[in-house]
């Protein structure tokens, strides 16, 4: 797909605005010193709310990255509470694969698979660094579950991290997603687990840079993805 310059979201204007009117004050006083770190702040925040388009692969049994980010952890874990029950999943085990997000990454976060939203589930909690492994249980967090149309459940949970304050969602129950759709951000540095249901295998390795709605990151099978539209 080509680059396009992207576009930034509109979460970006209320924290932009504040230091774009200080460094416009402060030039027109004749202070650019300090005028100068003010355009630099607004610079570092529309690029933080950047809002690039992406081409997601068409095809069955695949789960995309819902963030942009580094592949921090594959892992069997319990599953949460808030994900199994009544019209959720099993209570058991699941493999989860946790995606570290910088402050220099994307942090708008897509579904993994195209269905409807059948559970959310929001948990205040710390801002412990997201990469820990105890970040999952002891952070502020929301859980997604979404239900394909053939029966596949995927569960995902948006994690703040230790500079990230406020989780936004986009979607709510109920709500029908495409794949690769923009379903919330978290600002200032965080972290996606996405647990995969029984069947599926993780499609990247510990280390590996994912993409948000176009790196597959657990198949079912081995068909092979083709470029979908851009969203």
């Amino acid at each position: 797909m080509a680059w396009e310059w992207p576009s930034v979201h509109p979460e970006a204007w209320k924290f932009a605005a504040v230091p774009a009117a200080l460094a416009l004050v402060f030039f027109l006083s004749g202070w650019s010193i300090v005028a100068w770190p003010m355009v630099a702040l607004t610079v570092f925040i529309c690029a933080f709310f950047r809002d690039p388009k992406r081409a997601s692969p068409a095809g069955e049994g695949l789960i995309l990255s819902p963030a942009d980010g580094l592949v921090s952890q594959i892992m069997t874990v319990e599953l949460p509470r808030q994900l199994v029950g009544e019209g959720g999943l099993a209570a058991g085990t699941a493999m989860r694969i946790s995606i570290f997000m910088s402050v220099f990454d994307v942090h708008i976060n897509r579904a993994p698979i195209a269905g409807t939203v059948t559970k959310m589930a929001y948990v205040p909690g710390a801002f412990l660094n997201a990469d820990l492994d105890k970040a999952s249980e002891e952070n502020e967090r929301q859980y997604f579950l979404i239900e394909g149309a053939d029966g596949t459940k995927v569960g995902f949970t948006q994690i703040a991290g230790l500079v990230a304050r406020r989780i936004v969602g986009f979607v709510r129950e109920g709500s029908i997603v495409g794949t690769g759709q923009r379903v919330g951000l978290i600002r200032f540095g965080s972290r996606v687990d996405v647990f995969l249901p029984e069947g599926y295998a993780p499609n990247v390795v510990k280390g590996q840079r994912a993409v948000a709605g176009e790196t597959v990151i657990a198949v079912r099978g081995a068909a092979p993805a083709r470029p979908g539209p851009r969203q």
